[in-house]
Formats: C-alpha cells, sequence, structure tokens
C-alpha cells in the first residue's frame, strides 16, 4: 500500500440551522471549497481523479451530489463524481474511499468530504396525502375527481418530518437522543457530569473563536438571501453558557426520568468540509506541501440501541490496525453527538471489564482531557450529519500542525450501531 497525503483540508463555518446557512443548497457547501484548493495548488482541471462526498439527506434536486459538486467546482467534465451515505460517518467514508484508491495505486488526486444542509431537510407528505393525489391523478371524469376531493380530511396535511425519521433507528426504534439516555442510565452518567461536559465544550469553542484558532480551517462564505453576508465564524456555541443555566433545561427524549437535553446535546447545524487527498507521485509532480498523512481507518458494528459507543470498537480497530497505542496519540477528536454518548466512550474505553462486553479483552486506553475535543467539539460546533466525519479530520490536522504534535485520532459514533475512527500523522513537526 502507498502512503497517502492529506494536503490540505477546508470547512465552511458550522452554522445552527435555520439561520445563515438555510438558503445555500448543500452543494455550494462543498463546491467553492474545491475551488479554492484547485486555485491554491494551480491544479490542472483535467488532473483530479475523482470527487467523494458524504451526504445523508440528498436533495431531490441534486441526487448525486458528488458529481453536482465536481462540475460546479469547474473540474474537467471526465472527472467522476459520487456521493456515499454513512449516516454520521459519511464525511469519514468518503476520506476512507479515497484512501483505498490512492493507497491502492488506482488514483492520484481525490477530492473527498462532506456537506449537509439540514436546514433543508424536508417536510414530506403522510401516506393518507400521498394516497389522495395518486387517486385524483387517477380519476377520469369530473364526477369522479369531485368524489375524491370531497373525501380530504386536514389531517392528511400533518407532515412527516424527513430529519426526525431520520434520527429514528428502524431496528430498535429509539431515536438518537434515546439512545444517549439509554448509555446514561446503564453507565450510571448523571446529568450533572453531562451539564459540565456540555459548558466545558462551549467555552472551549468561545476562546479558540476568539483567538482565532478556526481561521487556517474555515473559507468563509457568502450568505444570505441576496448572498450579501459573509459569514467566517462559527455561528450556534454558547459563549456565556453555565452549568447552573444548562441545568434548568428541561429533559428532551425522555420527559419524565431522562437526563439529556438539547444543551448538553449537539445542535442540528449546516456545514461543509473537503479534503484534498495526493498519492506520492502527485506530491512530487505537483510541487504540493502536504499538511499530513492519512495512517488508516477502521469502521465497526455494534447494537444499533448502543451506537453511541462505536468509537470504541472503531478505535480499538484503527490502533490495533496501525499498531499504535492511545497514549502516542497527541490529540484526540470524538464527535460530541451527546455529552453522555463521550463521556460514555471515555469510561468503557479504560476499563476493561466495560469493554470485554463487546469482545475487547483489553483497555482501549484513556482519553486525557487535555487532548481531547480541545477546541470544543459538537455540542458547540453542531453536527452537519454528512459532513462530521470529515470536519474532524479537518480540525485535527490543523490544530496539529498548530502545536507542532504528530499524531491524532478523529472517532465517532453512527447512527444505526457503527463506529469509524482514523489516524493521522501531522507532517508539519
Amino acid at each position: 500500500m502507498k502512503p497517502v497525503y492529506l494536503v490540505n483540508g477546508k470547512r465552511t463555518p458550522q452554522v445552527k440551522a435555520g439561520t445563515e446557512l438555510k438558503e445555500i443548497a448543500a452543494p455550494f457547501l462543498g463546491h467553492y471549497l474545491i475551488r479554492h484548493l484547485v486555485d491554491k495548488y494551480a491544479l490542472p482541471l483535467d488532473q483530479i481523479d475523482e470527487v467523494i462526498v458524504g451526504n445523508t439527506g440528498t436533495p431531490a434536486k441534486y441526487p448525486n451530489i458528488g458529481r453536482v459538486i465536481a462540475l460546479e467546482a469547474g473540474l474537467n467534465k471526465k472527472t467522476s463524481g459520487y456521493s456515499v451515505h454513512r449516516n454520521c460517518a459519511s464525511g469519514m467514508e468518503a476520506l476512507s474511499q479515497a484512501y483505498d484508491k490512492i493507497a491502492s495505486g488506482r488514483s492520484n488526486l481525490i477530492f473527498a468530504g462532506g456537506v449537509e444542509n439540514m436546514s433543508q431537510m424536508p417536510l414530506i407528505y403522510n401516506k393518507h396525502m400521498t394516497d389522495f393525489f395518486i387517486a385524483l391523478m387517477g380519476a377520469k371524469s369530473p364526477a369522479q375527481k369531485l368524489k375524491i376531493i370531497s373525501s380530504f380530511r386536514p389531517h392528511f396535511l400533518a407532515p412527516v418530518i424527513a430529519i426526525e425519521q431520520g434520527l429514528t433507528d428502524p431496528f430498535c426504534g429509539k431515536n438518537m437522543g434515546q439512545t444517549a439516555e439509554t448509555l446514561a442510565r446503564e453507565l450510571g452518567i448523571s446529568r450533572l457530569e453531562q451539564d459540565e461536559f456540555a459548558n466545558l465544550s462551549h467555552h472551549k469553542t468561545a476562546a479558540a473563536t476568539k483567538e482565532g484558532k478556526f481561521r487556517e480551517e474555515i473559507l468563509p462564505i457568502t450568505a444570505g438571501a441576496k448572498l450579501d453576508k459573509m459569514i467566517a465564524d462559527d455561528m450556534g456555541f454558547r459563549a456565556n453558557s453555565t452549568v447552573e443555566g444548562l441545568g434548568k433545561l428541561k429533559p428532551y427524549f425522555e420527559k419524565e426520568t431522562g437526563t439529556v437535553t438539547v444543551g448538553n446535546s449537539c445542535p442540528i447545524t449546516d456545514g461543509g468540509s473537503m479534503w484534498l487527498l495526493a498519492s506520492e507521485e502527485a506530491v512530487k509532480k505537483y510541487n504540493l506541501d502536504p499538511m499530513a498523512r492519512l495512517v488508516d481507518y477502521h469502521f465497526h458494528g455494534l447494537e444499533p440501541e448502543r451506537m453511541g459507543l462505536g468509537p470504541v470498537l472503531a478505535t480499538h480497530g484503527v490502533l490495533k490496525r496501525t499498531g499504535f497505542t492511545m497514549d502516542q496519540m497527541d490529540l484526540v477528536e470524538l464527535n460530541e453527538a451527546f455529552a453522555s454518548q463521550v463521556i460514555g466512550c471515555m469510561k468503557v474505553m479504560k476499563d476493561k471489564s466495560l469493554s470485554s462486553k463487546w469482545g475487547i479483552d483489553e483497555v482501549v486506553g484513556e482519553i486525557p482531557l487535555e487532548k481531547l475535543n480541545v477546541n470544543g467539539g459538537g455540542i458547540a460546533l453542531g453536527h452537519p450529519v454528512g459532513s462530521t466525519g470529515s470536519r474532524l479530520v479537518v480540525t485535527l490536522a490543523h490544530e496539529l500542525k498548530r502545536r507542532r504534535q504528530r499524531y491524532g485520532l478523529a472517532t465517532l459514533c453512527i447512527g444505526g450501531g457503527q463506529g469509524g475512527a482514523v489516524v493521522i500523522e501531522n507532517l508539519k513537526v
């Protein structure tokens, strides 16, 4: 297998759904990132082998969003593009497929990442309304049409909420928040622990934003109905967050006995992220200066109702594959879908008696808080589902570079009962 280089990664600002990016269709959260990187490195438009894009809420207007992004970015029409879907890890899946193609020698230059506009996930007609329309279109005479119209009832207009359905597992019947409640109960994670963790995430992100730590990874984007606004920073974190304030929020997913709230969970968010990956041959040919090397990746499954522990199994797998230990990881980005989920992963990783329940007969490793999500995580930054898997790697690589540290782990849980993880090596030590 040949080395795979992460030349540069960029992302959009991540913005709470329904606000500044609500008018920007998903492809346009990715195409300008590619255009920027093509121009930055003066790459020939006909020399990009592939564009691979993670996305979960595929817009009806853009059924193969990867190809749309490739063409919108101005790449040559011979450059193929396609979309991948692995729920929360769609962006990481895009990176993994790019890795395989370059490591095997099939490709030299690939753009891979993810996009998601959760603001634009649709409301869908329910079955009653759909059947009503079908019957109406099939009516042959005015009398038949009138009969069908007279059968209409107001409840036909009750919508199916696409995002709500997408966040509910079809096998265990639980939504993602309820799976977080399961972990909190089974692992004895208190409401206070969750709120303290969430509060820390908000303050880390607020401090990182104030200090300009995200400037290198964020590419500002024009937004607004008239494209008259420039958005350069993440929007949605709570700079004035307090544990006391978070403690006043009511449980959202299990009203009576729950501990998971909107305050200690990730918000619904819009955003995109993109990497330029290259082979050693391409690095030399185009005089590139890579930020990092993608060492390896691993995905692993587990029961859907405990999907939040996916990072434990994925991390164990990628460390086994690479021969590294957790102690060698200088920084860790573990997506904060829910505070209870991250705390649960940290508990299981360092306790062999807990991890053995999933067939891991050793300690995966302890993640010191000073290495974990050092600039905040999904609770503050948000979780645009199709993008997060690649966004984690963008943030990780830039922070490793800034600190001149060598190895990093990016990992996340995946709706449906999976985990994904990648190890990268900073080349700017």
